[in-house]
């Protein structure tokens, strides 16, 4: 086991009516609030009357900026951090899915920063503050809400990359999976592939933590248990509850404890396709992951086999892969490129654009010909 510290600064509030809360803890920061959300669905379900009631509460000075897209582009932080700047926030204050709070997380570095978002993406630029940030979840998916990453992609270069920095941990989250209610059948399904992902990064990481795998395990269990029967019943609210819980357990640190790295080779090759295709974060990593499976079954069969045997009872890497495959397609997520709409005649773009990008895992190094191989099983199988 690696040497690790545990230091994880956010506060998460959890529950029913949890934001009955947030305009006190907004207090703490003072009254000039960016308020920063999508494409106005909050305000369709009854969010954004509650955020705002809650604002108005503490005579809230409030700016808004909506239109983050659910593959957030740097172009839009940009224009939000020169609102920022003119406005000066005390604090900001996201509300929706990780396209949002990834949008945020550099938002609250660019504002006071004489940089470009894309500049502080590329460690250009090196940001010593950050203005606080408060999140409000809407979708049970990516983990933003609890750790200190932020994905966005240019459009002009053709990138998608993440950031790692202490700064934009959120200073507090407010869950509540009554405000998930609203997310549609197929969003909830790729939220639970996400999640699933996102452990299943930490697990085919480098490095040995017996414990953590144990985590791994438990929080997949969770989102194979709790993930069809949810399908089925979108207003759960304990369903809801237990999938939000293990989405933020599944990418908040906590499985990846005691490890080198995770691997993140799979979520290198799904940001290609959200970055070519628009392609939901979530269905991209369900269709490379059993690609990915299958190419390294060749390098690590004992250990998708020890996974798939904590997780679905499988007797071999075989059957593991077969069982994932299942599963993903119990819950309509999807695991062929037809089904999310990419023809065969993408093939030379996509290798291409992966090439460019120099696609890789931390861990299992992909040659081009690996790059080859996984792009004609995420057609074939």
């Amino acid at each position: 086991m690696e040497n690790f510290k545990i230091d994880n600064p956010t506060i998460l509030h959890f529950g029913k009516d949890v934001i009955n809360d947030l305009g006190e803890t907004i207090k703490k920061f003072g009254n000039r609030v960016m308020l920063v959300y999508g494409g106005g669905s909050i305000k369709r379900n009854g969010i954004y009357e509650s955020v705002m009631n809650q604002l108005d509460e503490i005579g809230a000075e409030v700016i808004e900026f909506s239109g983050i897209k659910p593959n957030p582009i740097v172009d839009d932080v940009n224009a939000a951090a020169e609102k920022g700047k003119q406005f000066q926030p005390d604090v900001i204050l996201a509300v929706g899915g990780g396209s949002v709070i990834d949008s945020a997380k550099v938002l609250s570095l660019a504002i006071p920063c004489e940089h470009s978002a894309w500049r502080i993406m590329l460690n250009m630029a090196k940001p010593t503050t950050a203005i606080p940030l408060i999140t409000i979840l809407t979708l049970a998916a990516t983990g933003t809400e609890m750790n200190s990453i932020a994905v966005l992609q240019n459009v002009e270069t053709h990138k998608k990359i993440p950031i790692r920095h202490d700064l934009i941990y959120p200073k507090h989250s407010f869950l509540d999976p009554q405000n998930t209610f609203s997310v549609p059948k197929d969003y909830t399904a790729y939220g639970v592939a996400d999640l699933i992902a996102h452990a299943m990064e930490a697990w085919f990481g480098k490095g040995i933590a017996t414990l953590s795998d144990r985590f791994v395990i438990s929080i997949i269990q969770e989102a194979v248990e709790n993930g069809p029967p949810l399908l089925n019943d979108l207003h759960n609210y304990e369903l809801r509850a237990r999938i939000m819980y293990a989405a933020t357990q599944a990418l908040n640190g906590f499985t990846m404890y005691g490890r080198v790295s995770g691997e993140w080779g799979v979520h290198s090759i799904g940001h290609i396709l959200s970055l070519l295709y628009d392609t939901p974060h979530g269905a991209s990593l369900s269709v490379v992951y059993p690609a990915w499976l299958k190419l390294m079954k060749e390098r690590i069969p004992q250990r998708i086999h020890e996974f798939g045997k904590a997780v679905f009872n499988s007797s071999s890497a075989d059957e593991t892969i077969l069982n994932l495959e299942d599963f993903f397609i119990s819950i309509d997520a999807p695991v062929r490129m037809n089904e999310i709409g990419i023809g065969k005649d993408k093939k030379p773009e996509l290798l291409d654009m992966m090439i460019k990008n120099k696609v890789n895992g931390m861990y299992y190094k992909l040659s081009n010909r690996d790059l080859e191989r996984i792009v004609d099983l995420m057609y074939f199988g």
